[in-house]
């Protein structure tokens, strides 16, 4: 297993994306899922033309609340996921999900979909479901959910050579797997 111990958290995110874009843009060429990260709603606000064929934006805003990373269809069932990294060892901070987020996965969930976060932490890949992440919010005061919930209620992510990450597999055996089985 590599280690990630000099990873520069400046942009911390950027290292995840980066891995799940990659796998994303492999499940499309073997056309095994279509899923893709969300742009970021922004309202521009000033802009320059340096050339006939170059505009550089100035000033821009963010023009609503942005929902999770990353969605798409797979197996006929919508997916939307979020990608959070943690330094922290011990345990993983809720105030790295917005309220507006935590809504949005509960909506999801409400109409039969998957949502789920991808969590890097202790370099471990995770995926966190979005039904023990509403559990564990509806039902405990904490600020942050434990290391040992997240081993124990996660599903590791094992690393390959392509994808990087093969989420789409932990998707089968998590999601799919357990809707055969009447779960």
């Amino acid at each position: 297993m590599p280690s990630y111990k000099n990873i520069n958290y400046s942009n911390r995110g950027m290292f995840l994306e980066h891995i799940i874009n990659n796998a994303n843009t492999y499940y499309l060429s073997k056309d095994i899922a279509v899923i893709y990260k969300k742009p970021t709603p922004i309202k521009v606000l000033n802009i320059s033309y340096r050339s006939a064929k170059t505009t550089l934006i100035d000033k821009a805003v963010f023009s609503e609340t942005s929902t999770l990373d990353y969605n798409g269809i797979y197996k006929g069932k919508y997916v939307e996921f979020d990608a959070k990294e943690c330094k922290s060892k011990t345990a993983f901070p809720l105030s790295n999900i917005k309220e507006h987020q935590v809504l949005h996965i509960r909506n999801i969930l409400r109409h039969g979909g998957i949502a789920f976060l991808i969590i890097f932490m202790n370099n471990k890949f995770i995926l966190f479901k979005g039904e023990d992440l509403i559990d564990f919010i509806d039902n405990t005061e904490r600020k942050s959910i434990p290391w040992e919930i997240i081993e124990k209620k996660g599903h590791i992510i094992k690393e390959g050579y392509m994808p990087r990450i093969d989420y789409i597999k932990v998707i089968d055996e998590v999601y799919l797997k357990e809707n055969e089985n009447g779960k």
